[in-house]
């Protein structure tokens, strides 16, 4: 019997990277989960919980998915093999997933946006998500009606603490 050679490959997800903006900016119509195509450096620099998507997109070019403006900081140990920090990266996605996320991104304020980058079983992983740019009054809308679930809820456990008392 073989042995497993990755002291990562624990099953489960950690999650290195999340863009908590997005669901606040955009409307988020699909979700996918894509594969990332990264060399050693950019790894071990994940590895270490290092990423930023705040300014990250997805483009698609000649049938194939790009991760644009994902920020994943030199690896400090690297020598001259180490990668540019924000450098486009391949998505790893089915043919059938491609082309629907072309088709409806080519619509008026469509967009693709990384929500998290995270390891799953060892491997790296980008949730990315189709989304549809927010109005400042949706956000405003957004806002009050999470106050308004916040409030509800506090007057809720209040009261039934005042009954159990």
């Amino acid at each position: 019997m073989a042995k497993d050679k990755g002291k990562d490959k624990t099953p489960g997800r950690k999650l290195v990277a999340q863009h908590k903006k997005a669901r606040h900016d955009y409307h988020i119509l699909d979700t996918y989960e894509c594969g990332l195509v990264l060399s050693g450096t950019e790894v071990k620099s994940l590895r270490q919980g290092r990423a930023s998507l705040v300014d990250g997109f997805v483009q698609i070019d000649g049938n194939e998915a790009w991760l644009h403006n994902v920020h994943i900081p030199e690896y400090a140990q690297g020598t001259w093999t180490n990668h540019a920090a924000r450098r486009k990266r391949k998505l790893l996605m089915h043919r059938a997933e491609i082309d629907k996320l072309e088709s409806k991104s080519q619509e008026s304020g469509h967009t693709i946006v990384p929500l998290a980058l995270y390891f799953k079983d060892g491997r790296a992983k980008v949730e990315i998500a189709l989304a549809k740019g927010k109005k400042e009054y949706d956000k405003r809308q957004t806002l009050r009606e999470q106050q308004d679930r916040r409030e509800t809820d506090r007057a809720v456990s209040a009261a039934r603490r005042r009954q159990r008392a």
